[in-house]
């Protein structure tokens, strides 16, 4: 899921064998709504296809969402097959083993910069200097982080619940703190709040749903000590984070939408609050004058770019800045109905995580829904592919615990 050309191979060899099967797929009408809603973002796209000025870029931007059709297709059609937690525990374990290889590699490769960061110097680059060596977007890269680490988490918990050997726990302990690490090392504030959110989610719903209270709260308590270190260790050895945390993320909110007023603004507030809430406001006007129906797929950064230009807002235009919100990205790009989908597709992951009362889904939902408040993933590969595999599975496994309630209440 994290690097877009092998994530694409897979994707289509996924397709091909599942094209070799087609006949063992299966659906009602239940698993059809899911489908539509999984899909939505696409539908839509192929609705307003008319809106593109050119034609070439309209199909590209459909050509990203294909996916969306793919999973739930062969995912929810086999059902029945998806192995819900197995999949939990082998993404968390081998998605924490990659990044170890690839830090390991940062150290070796590039030890010029991890001297540099020990010492202290130009901190704020370390995590987006690191996702660059991955070539992908830092804040891409630690929403599907925050996700491992909460996956981690409930494999700690289910490895205490189910009595597995010391080794075997001892193994998930390590990795959930591994995957934390790497969620502080790429250092992005919406992931860092989102896996913390999602450990807390975890917590409550392992101690409220087990019968031995006692042993949760010794697990509990043994994870928040480990995860306290951590955190505080870190925080020490990298002290930029208590500025980036605070005043940084903070700084000159009366400037929104006079960035140029600030003395080189590329330099103190390029990622900070005010440069978004400034692109939120341009986004906003733009589309309020391109209601109902937006101004295309194909055409939203460069109407958003230029409207940079027509504000005279030199230093949002020069760096070209995106949406970096998915509903004000919907809304510009589809008018009225964009944010409605974007909502659809992000509350059905949460309510499927509210009817199963699952801390996993419900702790995703939270991760992508707030990440989407500050940047705009259904416009990246890598966020399209992620929710919508997570969708199909979560989406499976509530039609097998659907299937498993209503024999329950026939035999009764």
């Amino acid at each position: 899921m994290i690097f877009r050309k092998p994530c694409t191979l897979l994707i289509i060899l996924f397709g091909v064998f599942n094209l070799i099967f087609v006949r063992k797929l299966k659906f009602d009408k239940t698993a059809f709504i899911l489908m539509a809603c999984i899909a939505s973002p696409l539908l839509l796209e192929i609705l307003f296809f008319w809106n593109n000025d050119s034609s070439a870029k309209g199909l590209k931007a459909l050509e990203k969402n294909i996916s969306l059709l793919l999973f739930p297709i062969f995912i929810i059609g086999n059902y029945q097959r998806v192995r819900f937690f197995k999949l939990l525990q082998t993404y968390a374990a081998i998605t924490t083993v990659v990044m170890l290889f690839f830090f390991v590699r940062f150290i070796v490769v590039y030890p010029e910069l991890l001297q540099k960061y020990l010492s202290g110097i130009d901190l704020f680059e370390m995590g987006y200097k690191f996702s660059e060596t991955l070539n992908i977007h830092a804040p891409a890269l630690n929403m599907h982080l925050a996700f491992v680490s909460v996956c981690a988490l409930y494999a700690v918990f289910y490895s205490f619940t189910n009595n597995e050997k010391f080794g075997l726990k001892a193994v998930w302990l390590l990795a959930f703190l591994l995957s934390f690490f790497f969620v502080l090392f790429v250092n992005t504030r919406m992931a860092l709040a989102n896996a913390l959110a999602g450990f807390l989610i975890v917590i409550f719903f392992e101690i409220s749903a087990r019968i031995n209270v006692k042993k949760m709260i010794l697990a509990s308590t043994i994870i928040l000590i480990l995860l306290g270190g951590t955190l505080f260790f870190f925080v020490q050895k990298n002290p930029y984070m208590k500025e980036k945390y605070t005043t940084t993320t903070f700084a000159y909110m009366d400037k929104v939408g006079k960035l140029d007023e600030i003395d080189h603004p590329e330099y103190t507030v390029f990622n900070s609050f005010v440069t978004r809430v400034s692109v939120w406001k341009s986004a906003w006007e733009l589309s309020l004058q391109h209601l109902p129906f937006g101004v295309g797929a194909s055409d939203s950064k460069p109407e958003l770019n230029k409207y940079f230009a027509e504000t005279n807002q030199k230093f949002l235009a020069k760096y070209e800045f995106p949406t970096h919100n998915q509903f004000l990205d919907f809304l510009l790009k589809f008018g009225i109905l964009g944010p409605m989908v974007v909502l659809l597709y992000i509350s059905a992951i949460g309510y499927l995580g509210y009817k199963l009362k699952n801390a996993v889904i419900l702790a995703f939902f939270l991760i992508f829904f707030t990440s989407n408040l500050t940047d705009d993933f259904l416009l990246r590969f890598d966020g399209i592919a992620f929710s919508g595999f997570w969708f199909s599975v979560f989406g499976s496994y509530w039609l097998q615990q659907k299937i498993i309630l209503d024999k329950a209440l026939k035999a009764v």
